[in-house]
């Protein structure tokens, strides 16, 4: 009986942990854009077009002569927004369907095992 009831809140635990990360992967598909961080000093920001400017314009080696106009910097922009929100919805859909499978074993080994310890207490009483 104590493994029964040991698999019972292993599933219970698994379950909270589960659909917390799933609850962020929802709001994550919600809005991508501020779910997608990138962290270092030569990521540019993608909070708005003047910041992504202001970001490449500073990274940009002049020695290079790279000459940027704002048509080239707005597809630019637009290629680094459409890049981050692709990836913040790939893991959040992939962190979904991975939870959604792990809730539905917790459910599953929750549900057959506490019937089976139902069924074992009746008949030791």
């Amino acid at each position: 009986m104590i493994y029964g009831y040991a698999v019972c809140l292993v599933a219970v635990i698994t379950f909270l942990i589960s659909i917390t990360s799933m609850v962020y992967a929802l709001m994550d598909l919600g809005d991508p854009i501020n779910a997608y961080r990138t962290y270092g000093k030569d990521a540019p920001s993608l909070a708005s077009f003047n910041n992504y400017k202001v970001d490449i314009i500073k990274a940009t080696d002049p020695a290079h002569g790279l000459s940027l106009d704002d048509d080239t910097i707005q597809l630019m922009y637009e290629a680094a927004i459409a890049d981050a929100t692709a990836k913040v919805k790939h893991d959040a859909y992939r962190s979904v369907i991975v939870n959604g499978l792990v809730l539905l074993i917790c459910i599953i080994l929750f549900a057959t095992h506490w019937l089976w310890m139902r069924r074992l207490s009746k008949k030791a009483s």
